[in-house]
């Protein structure tokens, strides 16, 4: 083949760099740009929320004197690395979508531009064959031949002048392509980081439920109140609310000094008439609180909701099986499946709040439970399954986004 030609053809040959085949691995979609951007960001954010958090934990667990806090610290250390990883993922699912998306643009505009460049080169192949000999046997051919040739030779750089355009698009298609395969591979590490890390965690709570077995009969005790209480409440606000009368009477009783011992002089008895924690204590919202999961948020506080009502709390869809954590420090009241909501785990914080997480998949903590700020709760269902988080104040919800830390 004429060289000139094969530089003519060298763009066509080259358009299979842009195509998206390049990446077979399994990429998020989304909507739109706009949206693919945004979730990139907002995967950016919760990476290094994620990877603050864990650093924070790391370092108090590696302060911590007492086993059992330690260990506490060092559970909720490797989830915020969990929550670190998965948002990872979804920063690069993201940005393959929007490189893919970038790559499939280019295709399409590779192949409405090389159709006229084919059809010359196709013509200017065919002549360029043509044999001398039948070129001399035909009248007038070796004339026509040596005009063509001519003409061939002014044709040729004004094509490649022409095809500059195309040869610059190639070139940034394989830039695009280089970038889906370096995405490519930190994807696949941070899903390795995400698997062993998982599994770390699986082995600690085992070392953490195996600790606590001489605990179990209260723990067994207080767990079979709960589920009765959840038998007797015709729905989940009056199940909070009934947890949430007990929880406060237990904080009353434990705020109790002791039993007041009888004066030596009858008169100077008096009676204690409220024994209620102050205003300032009930005001004082929970420390460090943060979302159970990371994820887009799906209905926001008050939004309508079909059921014509307005959404007492925020609902987020995360990753399927997304590490769910404590929004903050408290005690577990309720952990189990409740009807309509799936597995839930409503937490007592100090001064009258209360947190309420549902739709997990899986629990791992248990009623009695003391948790730490980021403790693990539990996974979320398969296939970005809602997960939902309300707040109470002495049973009124509140706006969970108004109290993060």
């Amino acid at each position: 083949m004429n060289p000139r030609l094969c530089l003519l053809l060298a763009p066509l040959l080259l358009v299979a760099i842009v195509a998206p085949g390049a990446s077979a691995q399994r990429v998020q979609t989304f909507d739109s740009a706009d949206e693919t951007r945004s979730a990139m960001m907002r995967a950016l954010a919760e990476r290094n929320a994620a990877e603050a958090r864990a650093t924070k934990l790391e370092a108090a667990a590696g302060r911590a004197s007492e086993a059992a806090e330690r260990t506490a610290r060092q559970a909720a250390a490797l989830a915020a690395r969990i929550q670190e990883s998965e948002a990872g993922l979804t920063l690069a699912e993201a940005r393959l979508s929007l490189i893919n998306g970038q790559r499939q643009r280019l295709a399409m505009r590779l192949a409405e531009r090389q159709q006229p460049v084919v059809r010359l080169t196709g013509a200017l192949q065919r002549f360029s064959r043509r044999p001398l000999a039948l070129s001399v046997m035909r009248p007038g051919s070796v004339k026509e031949m040596v005009y063509m040739r001519a003409m061939l030779a002014s044709t040729v750089p004004e094509v490649q002048r022409r095809t500059a355009a195309l040869r610059g698009e190639i070139q940034q298609g394989e830039r695009l392509r280089s970038q889906a395969l370096r995405t490519i591979t930190a994807q696949r590490a941070e899903e390795t980081r995400l698997r062993d890390r998982r599994q770390e965690l699986a082995a600690l709570e085992t070392r953490q439920r195996l600790a606590s077995l001489r605990a179990s009969g209260d723990a067994d005790r207080e767990a079979e109140r709960a589920l009765a209480l959840a038998e007797e409440a015709r729905d989940l606000d009056t199940l909070v609310e009934r947890l949430d009368t007990a929880g406060t009477l237990r904080g009353q009783l434990a705020a109790l000094s002791g039993p007041i011992m009888r004066p030596p002089r009858p008169q100077d008895s008096q009676v204690v008439t409220d024994i209620r924690p102050s205003a300032t204590v009930a005001a004082r919202a929970p420390a460090d609180y943060q979302l159970p999961v990371s994820g887009r948020t799906l209905a926001g506080f008050g939004a309508p909701t079909s059921s014509g009502g307005l959404n007492q709390g925020i609902s987020l869809v995360p990753r399927g099986g997304a590490q769910v954590v404590a929004p903050s420090a408290g005690r577990v009241a309720f952990a189990g499946i409740y009807r309509g909501y799936g597995r839930i785990v409503i937490i007592e914080h100090r001064g009258g709040w209360t947190s309420l997480v549902t739709g997990m998949a899986r629990v791992d903590v248990q009623v009695g439970e003391e948790l730490l700020s980021g403790a693990p709760l539990g996974v979320a269902g398969a296939g970005r399954t809602p997960i939902m988080l309300e707040l109470r104040r002495d049973g009124t919800p509140v706006n969970p986004l108004e109290f993060l830390g």
